[in-house]
């Protein structure tokens, strides 16, 4: 069931998800061609014992559009959530500043399919630019799950630097 452009979850989707933010396919393309970008929490990672989170992004970039993976130290909490703001969890690797370009490409279709080939994201987890956000305080008000994501699946594995 959809409610503009939004797939709805409620309460089948799992024990933390209380809002209702995913994007149809058609309406996450559309963001796309609009030339807004799309976004996708990936969950927890780690890096010489120091707890990090993913997430990945699809920017429109003039007539391309670009996938970006953002390595991050998980240093938020309940209050702060803003990822944006988290440092790199390598903070010696300079591409990892903006988050690492893993594809380019023409079209909004193909860049989707990029993103989840080399991501691990899944289709019907996309959401506007803003909510990895929510995605994210969902993730700390669960406990930080280790295994799964709220839905009960397990976390993406990126395929392109983990």
């Amino acid at each position: 069931m959809h409610r503009a452009g939004v797939a709805c979850h409620g309460a089948s989707a799992g024990p933390y998800a209380s809002h209702v933010r995913y994007l149809a396919e058609t309406f996450a393309l559309g963001a796309l061609r609009r030339g807004r970008s799309i976004e996708q929490f990936l969950g927890p990672t780690s890096s010489h014992d120091r707890p990090g989170v993913r997430y990945v992004e699809v920017i429109p970039a003039g007539t391309r559009y670009e996938v970006y993976l953002h390595t991050l130290e998980d240093a938020g909490h309940e209050t702060f959530k803003d990822v944006v703001e988290f440092p790199p969890l390598d903070p010696d690797d300079d591409e990892e500043e903006f988050g690492r370009l893993v594809a380019t490409r023409d079209s909004p279709p193909a860049a989707l399919a990029a993103a989840e080939e080399a991501t691990g994201a899944l289709r019907e987890k996309w959401v506007n630019v803003g909510m990895v956000q929510a995605e994210y305080h969902d993730y700390v008000m669960a406990g930080r799950p280790a295994d799964s994501a709220q839905d009960g699946r397990p976390w993406p594995v990126p395929r392109f630097g983990a």
